[in-house]
């Protein structure tokens, strides 16, 4: 037994009139379905009994009085856009999708902030912030998917954490609905405090387990001046990882690094029927965003980077002349991890990996020892700048997918292990949910566990919040 309630027909209705009918979807099992799994993949999928759709702040908090009155678990979901498990319901009760919260609410050029609502297209805010000249710098790779809501329950990172941070940076303030159904508003337009403990920072990146965001504001930034892109081919691992360092070190205004490998590369273009310079012989390849205010700083920075790169080992630079070039360069990143995804359905994503730059040629070298002793073939990319790593992991010929599910997380468990020796973490940005959750219990204290676990029992003391993610299974509580 769960210890949580089961939706009845009467709790079904009594969500209907606290939401709107149209607003709760109940024993439809093909709508059910949709929000059984997200792109972790339908191996993992759990089905829910309800999907609500609540369209403001009160809808959210009469959900979450309703579940509290009967103890029935609520899974948040956003996109769906998530690789960990985080929005799959582990122990079935209700998804509540903010999908209809999706209003761009205010972009305030005097105060440098948007607010908006958790159901709004990254991609969305990004271009209703440059029209009003601005830059909306928490820039994941699945911007044109994935919501800002989501974003922020998992901290997202992107192409641009090297120069501007992941999404934490970038948020502001929230409107969150506890799971009693209160309000809670925290932080605000403003850029610092001292003002007792940061709530504000708690609920970036707790993946639904806390609250439910309702409301976000977030930084603006100036958008940048000219822009340039450079494709570094490298025969050698470590010559590109010391590009990369000297290349930090050199004062060079860079707004991207990132880094994909010959078997992720030759995917991928062939997905998109294109190529790559020297893709015969690259093992690797740096793309890298420079930006200058004047014609003249952009071409200084471009021919000083390029040069590092050849002095340190790579075999050509490249240079995009214009926006079809540059625009094709990033196609290519943007499109790995559905290049992979086509190369094999089954291809497991969920794992992402920090270490420290310096380690980076060590945990490159371990994704390939280990990878070769459990026969998985595998492709790697990455934000390499900040030592983010993402091996797509294929799964092998004569393997079920529902054997691949577990070997593949297995997998994910021993780079995560390699990658805490090394001094780093087990997720950036792709967060832990429930896929993840025995990696990071193995590499956590008893004292910080349990630290984790007073935590989500001061905020959500029946634990009806996603449970059986980031902490121990709930009390009284058997994961199905």
């Amino acid at each position: 037994m769960s210890g949580y309630g089961k939706i009845t027909p009467e709790i079904a209705a009594e969500l209907r009139s606290a939401i709107g009918a149209k607003n709760v979807v109940y024993e439809d099992r093909d709508v059910l379905e949709n929000y059984a799994c997200d792109t972790a993949g339908k191996i993992f999928a759990r089905d829910p009994e309800a999907v609500v759709r609540p369209e403001n702040t009160e809808q959210v908090s009469a959900v979450m009085r309703i579940a509290g009155k009967y103890r029935l678990p609520v899974t948040p979901r956003a996109a769906g856009s998530g690789l960990a498990g985080a929005a799959i319901p582990v122990f079935g009760g209700i998804v509540l999708s903010i999908e209809k919260m999706n209003r761009i609410l205010e972009i305030d050029p005097v105060n440098r902030a948007a607010i908006v609502e958790p159901g709004v297209v990254t991609n969305d805010l990004c271009k209703a912030a440059a029209e009003k000249g601005f830059l909306y710098a928490g820039y994941p790779m699945s911007t044109e998917t994935s919501f800002i809501g989501g974003n922020v329950a998992t901290n997202a990172g992107g192409g641009k954490v090297v120069r501007y941070g992941s999404t934490r940076r970038h948020v502001l303030g929230l409107e969150v609905v506890l799971p009693s159904g209160s309000v809670v508003r925290l932080g605000g337009k403003f850029r610092k405090d001292t003002w007792g403990y940061s709530l504000l920072q708690l609920m970036v990146g707790s993946e639904g387990t806390l609250g439910i965001v309702t409301k976000i504001i977030v930084n603006l930034e100036p958008l940048p001046g000219k822009t340039v892109n450079l494709l570094a081919a490298y025969s050698d691992l470590d010559a590109m990882v010391l590009s990369v360092a000297e290349v930090v070190k050199s004062g060079a205004k860079m707004i991207s690094c990132e880094f994909f490998d010959r078997f992720s590369a030759k995917v991928t273009t062939d997905y998109l029927g294109t190529r790559l310079p020297c893709q015969d012989r690259a093992e690797a390849y740096l793309l890298i965003q420079l930006e200058g205010e004047r014609e003249e700083e952009l071409e200084a920075a471009y021919e000083k980077v390029g040069t590092l790169c050849m002095n340190l080992g790579a075999m050509e630079v490249f240079v995009a002349e214009n926006r079809i070039d540059s625009a094709a360069l990033w196609n290519v990143r943007q499109n790995l991890a559905e290049g992979m995804r086509v190369y094999d359905p089954y291809c497991s994503l969920s794992g992402d990996l920090v270490v420290p730059l310096s380690a980076v040629p060590r945990m490159m070298k371990i994704i390939d020892e280990v990878s070769k002793k459990r026969n998985v073939r595998v492709g790697n990319m990455g934000h390499i700048a900040d030592g983010n790593l993402h091996p797509l992991a294929v799964k092998p010929n004569g393997m079920t997918p529902e054997e691949w599910g577990t070997y593949a997380e297995e997998y994910f468990q021993e780079l995560i292990t390699e990658s805490v020796k090394l001094g780093g973490v087990g997720s950036g940005e792709h967060g832990v949910g429930f896929l993840k959750l025995p990696a990071l219990l193995s590499t956590k204290t008893p004292e910080e566990q349990e630290i984790h676990r007073a935590v989500k029992l001061a905020f959500d003391p029946q634990e009806i919040l996603n449970p059986g993610k980031l902490i121990r299974r709930p009390r009284g509580a058997d994961m199905p």
